[in-house]
């Protein structure tokens, strides 16, 4: 049976049990009944228990934090508390600790049952968005790569247009945004994509051994050259070569490949003989190379060669509408890799994980979930699953703004100085910021003109 319909009645007494045991009323559940006295938590485990009702005693003190036990265990549980009439402020606080709605003994059965009944219709109505999502989900990647931000999508658009083209690309962007799944997108769009794609990892590389890597040697090249080795641009001929880090190439390498990008030529190191190369060239790279080349570590004419085409891809701080589909995304990966079961993560760390920043994009976001989903014993990565930094996080209180000379701030300003930090965030995005904030451009605009906020 479905999950849904699972209910488990928490007591000392089978009143509450006995009275929908007996109950008429068209409410489709399988009923289960446990003593406060039992392992709850590895019971409700065992039979996938999605609704309790939590029979109180009086004092409600023990039971209430039985409620936050629970909880925390299972922060999906919806609970419906049954107890002695209570005032207002003590009803508040079991709906504070979770609880979905508070009944009061005598219990009438047709108040349980219509409770349950509408517990029920949202369980239903969630599964079907769920549901939907993931049929949505599938509309949201892209040869890889997952998202559904306006920004992304204008990347999206890029990487079909140039793929047709056999001409060179510069991928831009912090570390972490994904500039290796774009390359491959380019290479598995365009006309080469049944010859191969061949990676360079520039950053890795000894300075030494860049020649003889991209370009290979013969046998007596050099003292240890035991045998001939192709480099890469043979082994990617007719195909694509993805030089990632591209800013980490020395000066004497920088000038032999503008030769081969110019002439589509090349001499393995120790050879006479000179090979052709028709190769794709595709780089990326973190760094300024504008910077780079007023430095004088970068040549100018091997950016304007390998910058024919350039696509700059977002941080993911500034896409934030795309973490709950990568997380989905990335446990869908990690259940096949690791034989789980992890069905999402707890209301907590998705607060968590929507309001970091995410310096390692994608990337840190990925490696994070990787950690948890290791140590998850639940069928959800909770708080507790979470590195120690990202508890840490987690824990750290929120800041609000130091009022000048220690007095308190008005809510207007208060307002009016988080719309200017998230102005600056998005640098000056009123779409982006509008979002964020969550109201509407007008609305924003409203508020940027009560406060003298500057358009930029």
């Amino acid at each position: 049976m479905d999950s849904c319909g699972n209910l488990l009645v928490i007591a000392d007494k089978s009143e509450v049990y006995d009275v929908l045991k007996s109950s008429p009323a068209g409410v489709d559940i399988q009923l289960f009944f446990c003593g406060k006295g039992e392992d709850i938590p590895a019971f409700i485990k065992a039979h996938g228990i999605r609704i309790a009702v939590l029979d109180v005693e009086d004092p409600p003190a023990a039971d209430l934090e039985l409620l936050k036990r629970l909880k925390k265990f299972d922060p999906r549980l919806t609970a419906v508390v049954v107890g002695p009439p209570a005032p207002p402020d003590e009803i508040l606080e079991w709906i504070e600790q979770g609880a979905s709605d508070v009944l009061s003994r005598p219990l009438e059965a047709g108040a349980l049952v219509e409770a349950l009944q509408k517990i029920l219709e949202k369980c239903v109505l969630r599964r079907e968005t769920f549901i939907l999502e993931k049929r949505l989900e599938k509309k949201y990647v892209f040869h890889g790569i997952v998202s559904k931000s306006p920004a992304m999508y204008e990347v999206f658009s890029q990487i079909e247009s140039v793929a047709k083209y056999f001409t060179s690309v510069l991928i831009t962007g912090e570390t972490g945004t994904g500039k290796d799944l774009v390359a491959r997108a380019i290479h598995e769009l365009s006309d080469v994509r049944n010859a191969r794609l061949v990676a360079c990892d520039c950053a890795s590389i000894p300075e030494n051994l860049f020649e003889s890597e991209l370009f290979g040697y013969v046998r007596g090249a050099f003292t240890g050259a035991d045998r001939t080795k192709r480099g890469l641009f043979e082994e990617a001929q007719g195909g694509t070569i993805f030089l990632d880090e591209i800013g980490e190439i020395p000066a004497p390498v920088q000038a032999k490949l503008l030769r081969v990008m110019e002439n589509r030529q090349f001499r393995p190191l120790g050879s006479n003989e000179i090979k052709y190369a028709n190769v794709r060239v595709i780089a990326a790279t973190n760094c300024d190379l504008g910077r780079a080349i007023k430095s004088g570590v970068f040549r100018e004419d091997l950016l304007h060669r390998l910058n024919r085409v350039s696509i700059s891809l977002p941080p993911l701080r500034e896409r934030m509408e795309d973490v709950p589909l990568l997380i989905r995304h990335f446990l869908e990966i990690l259940n096949r890799a690791y034989g789980k079961d992890l069905e999402g993560v707890s209301r907590d760390v998705q607060k968590l994980f929507l309001k970091l920043p995410w310096p390692g994009n994608v990337r840190e976001l990925e490696n994070a979930l990787h950690g948890a989903a290791m140590v998850a014993k639940k069928d959800f990565i909770d708080i507790d699953d979470l590195s120690k930094d990202l508890r840490k996080a987690a824990a750290a209180p929120v800041r609000t703004p130091s009022p000048v000379g220690g007095e308190l701030t008005s809510l207007d300003e208060v307002e009016k100085d988080y719309i200017v930090y998230v102005l600056r965030t998005t640098s000056h995005n009123l779409k982006k910021s509008a979002g964020i904030l969550g109201v509407s451009r007008t609305t924003l605009y409203n508020k940027m003109a009560k406060y003298g906020i500057a358009r930029e």
